[in-house]
């Protein structure tokens, strides 16, 4: 979801309102993914290399996933979303990670779309975690394959990826679902996220759906 700061900056705006404009493409977005038979849909909200940004920022990018824990969780709740969180809790506020257990907790039970929010994510901590879980359960090399090693990542239910959508024009993964997106169809657009409409979401899905994907072979 990239393309917030640049969304404010053409307006003369600061960084934390293209933020806030880009919360409100969330809604319409999970609507139509819903309508569109999406069953497992991962957001890429605050990864482990974003602690770098200015400490006002990064403050105000977790009082803005507070605000809308509070007014989004109990309306997808409602529309059958149910909501984990991929990512490393260490270093998260206490109010934050109890927005998450309160989030995972009400909608644990509902089933018409897996929404995933990852948050103080990175691919390669993942798969570092996934490593130490492996070596603390006292696997032997032998031991471990592919479906192991899926086994132990944040979330071992989480399919592989089918569809990147990378806004704002960015040609790079940045550090997104490093082992999920083995064999994932890319699609770019130079649409900035605040700007990301469900028409747009939908032609993704026509482009995703008339790729040919050989997954290796012929």
């Amino acid at each position: 979801m990239d393309g917030n700061g640049r969304w404010a900056r053409r307006r003369w705006l600061p960084r934390t309102a293209g933020h806030r404009a880009g919360v409100q493409v969330l809604t319409p977005l999970l609507e139509t993914a819903g309508r569109a038979g999406v069953k497992y849909l991962t957001l890429y909200a605050f990864s482990t290399e974003n602690w770098v940004r200015p400490e006002e920022e990064v403050d105000a990018l977790m009082s803005l996933f507070l605000e809308t824990a509070r007014g989004k969780v109990p309306e997808l709740h409602e529309r059958g979303a149910r909501l984990r969180f991929l990512g490393r809790r260490d270093g998260l506020p206490e109010s934050v990670l109890r927005a998450i257990g309160e989030a995972e907790e009400l909608t644990r039970r509902n089933e018409r779309l897996n929404v995933y929010i990852a948050l103080n994510y990175g691919g390669r901590s993942e798969i570092v975690d996934a490593a130490r879980r492996m070596l603390a359960a006292g696997l032997s090399p032998g031991e471990v394959d592919e479906e192991t090693f899926a086994r132990h990542l944040y979330a071992p239910e989480l399919p592989e990826v089918d569809l990147l959508i990378r806004t704002s024009g960015e040609l790079r993964i940045s550090n997104f679902l490093l082992w999920q997106i083995a064999y994932a169809e890319f699609y770019v657009t130079d649409t900035l996220w605040p700007d990301f409409s469900p028409e747009e979401f939908l032609h993704a899905l026509d482009a995703y759906a008339n790729r040919s994907r050989r997954r290796g072979g012929v």
